[in-house]
C-alpha cells in the first residue's frame, strides 16, 4: 500500500497585493473593504462564487447584534452595509435586539457591490490549500480552482476562514480546548407557504424580546412532546426568522455532533443534517397549523459551525474581562450578543445575557510570532465561554473592520501587524464609525 505521494511543481504567483483576506464571510468582505478603503490593493480568497459565508451559504438569519437597549454597538461599514440592504429591500432591523434580518440574494449582491467599489480583487472559487513560509511569515498562499494551483503573494494576510485554516497552516499555536465537546453543527433550511400572522408565529420571526430567549416555547414544548413518539430527530430552538418575502422563513432546529475540522467527520455530519432538515420541515407541516401549507425550499449549502479553531494570541479573552465589559488599551470591536452555549448533544442551551455590551482587543487578533498575519471573526483568541458570544456575525464584522484596517497601517508603514500603532488605529476605526 503506497501511504503517501510526492508532488513537485511550479506555481504561478498570480498576484502580488498589500492585503490579502482569506474567507468572504461577514468577518472577510468587511476585512477586505476595510483594508481597501484605506488605500491598501486588496485581494479577497473565497471558496465559493460569492460572498456572505455563513449568512448566505449556511442561511444563518438574523444577523445577530447590532444594538443592545437601542444603542447601537457595532457600527462603521457593518453599519453602512445594514443601511444599504434596507435600501435595496433586503434587511430589517428588529428593535430593540438589533438583530437584522436579511434575504439571501440580497445580501450577496450588496457584500459584492461593496467589494467591487472599495476595489477588492475577488478571488472566488478558489480553495486556500496551503502557504508558503519565510521563518514565521507568510511569504505567499496557494489556492486552487480551475485554472490549477495558483500563488497569490502580500505583505499581510488576514484570516477569516473561521475555523483558522490560514493560521494553522502557517503554524499558529491553537487554543488548548479545540478537541474538546464542540457545540453542534446545525443546517438551517427555508420553508415557504409559512402563516406567519397567527400571534404565535407573527412574534416567532419578529425578534422583539431583549433580555429573552428567541426560541419559540409552544413548537419547543410540543417537539419535546412527541420526540419519542414521532422519532423527532435531536434539535435545538426551534429559532424561526422572516426573509421579506411572504410567508417564507429560515428555521433553525436541526443538530448533530460533529468536528468541521475533520473532512470526514464534517461530511457524515452534513448528510445527517441534511436528511433531519426533510424529516423536521414535514414534522413542522404535519402538526402544526401554521406549517399546513408549508413547502421546503431550500438547506443550508453547507452545515453552520458554531466552533471550530481558535488561535492561542498575545491576549485572550476571558469570561471574566467579558461578561464585565473590560475595556482594554486597545479596544477595537465591540460583542453584545448574550453567551449562547448549545450542548454537544441535546436540546439543551445555556444562555447568559450581558449587562453591557463588551470590548475585544486588539492583541486577541493576532499571535505573539507571525508578523504579517492577522486573525477576525471566528477563529479570534478568545475561551469557550467569551467566544460563545463574539461567533455571531456583527461582532464578527466588527471585528473584521479593524483587523482590515490594522492590515493596511502595516502594510502602508511596511511594519508588523504587532507594531500598529494602536492610538491610529483606534482614530481610523472612529473615523469609520466604529463605537469603540
Amino acid at each position: 500500500m503506497v501511504n503517501s505521494v510526492k508532488v513537485t511543481k511550479e506555481v504561478p504567483v498570480i498576484g502580488e497585493y498589500d492585503v490579502v483576506v482569506c474567507g468572504g464571510g461577514p468577518a472577510g468582505f468587511i476585512a477586505a473593504i476595510a483594508a481597501a478603503r484605506q488605500g491598501a490593493k486588496t485581494a479577497l480568497v473565497e471558496r465559493y462564487g460569492f460572498l456572505g459565508g455563513m449568512a448566505t451559504i449556511g442561511f444563518v438569519n438574523p444577523v445577530s447584534v447590532f444594538t443592545y437597549n437601542n444603542s447601537k454597538v457595532v457600527g462603521g461599514i457593518a453599519w453602512e452595509f445594514v443601511e444599504r440592504l434596507q435600501e435595496i429591500g433586503g434587511g430589517f432591523v428588529e428593535s430593540p435586539l438589533g438583530n437584522v434580518a436579511f434575504e439571501q440574494e440580497h445580501y450577496k449582491l450588496l457584500a459584492q457591490r461593496m467589494a467591487i467599489e472599495a476595489g477588492v480583487d475577488l478571488l472566488m472559487h478558489s480553495y486556500l490549500s496551503g502557504c508558503i513560509m519565510d521563518g514565521d511569515r507568510i511569504s505567499a498562499i496557494l489556492i486552487e480552482n480551475k485554472n490549477g494551483t495558483e500563488a497569490v503573494s502580500s505583505k499581510i494576510f488576514i484570516d477569516c476562514t473561521g475555523d483558522a485554516d490560514l493560521a494553522y497552516m502557517a503554524g499558529v499555536e491553537m487554543q488548548p480546548d479545540e478537541g474538546k465537546p464542540l457545540q453542534p453543527l446545525s443546517s438551517y433550511f427555508i420553508l415557504g407557504g409559512v402563516d406567519t400572522e397567527t400571534p404565535m408565529m407573527h412574534e416567532a420571526v419578529r425578534h422583539n424580546r431583549q433580555g429573552q430567549n428567541c426560541h419559540c416555547l409552544p413548537v419547543r414544548e410540543k417537539l419535546l412532546e412527541m420526540k419519542d413518539e414521532l422519532n423527532i430527530p435531536e434539535f435545538g430552538g426551534p429559532w424561526f426568522c422572516r426573509t421579506g418575502q411572504p410567508g417564507v422563513i429560515t428555521v433553525n432546529m436541526s443538530r448533530t455532533t460533529g468536528n468541521a475540522i475533520d473532512n470526514r467527520d464534517y461530511v457524515k455530519a452534513e448528510c445527517i443534517l441534511r436528511e433531519d432538515s426533510f424529516r423536521m420541515a414535514r414534522i413542522l407541516k404535519e402538526n402544526f397549523e401554521e406549517f399546513r401549507n408549508s413547502y421546503l425550499i431550500a438547506v443550508s449549502l453547507q452545515a453552520g459551525i458554531r466552533e471550530s479553531r481558535r488561535i492561542k494570541g498575545i491576549h485572550t479573552v476571558t469570561a471574566d474581562e467579558y461578561v464585565n465589559a473590560f475595556r482594554y488599551h486597545d479596544s477595537i470591536a465591540r460583542g453584545a450578543h448574550p453567551i449562547d452555549i448549545h450542548v454537544a448533544s441535546g436540546p439543551a442551551q445555556n444562555i447568559t445575557f450581558l449587562k453591557t455590551p463588551a470590548y475585544v482587543p486588539y492583541r486577541a487578533l493576532m499571535a505573539p510570532t507571525h508578523p504579517n498575519l492577522l486573525v477576525a471573526g471566528r477563529c479570534l483568541s478568545a475561551d469557550k465561554t467569551a467566544f460563545a458570544s463574539l461567533r455571531v456575525q456583527a461582532s464578527c464584522m466588527d471585528m473584521g473592520q479593524a483587523a482590515g484596517t490594522a492590515a493596511a497601517i502595516a502594510a502602508g508603514g511596511n511594519t508588523s501587524v504587532q507594531d500598529v500603532d494602536i492610538a491610529v488605529l483606534i482614530e481610523r476605526l472612529r473615523a469609520l464609525g466604529s463605537v469603540i
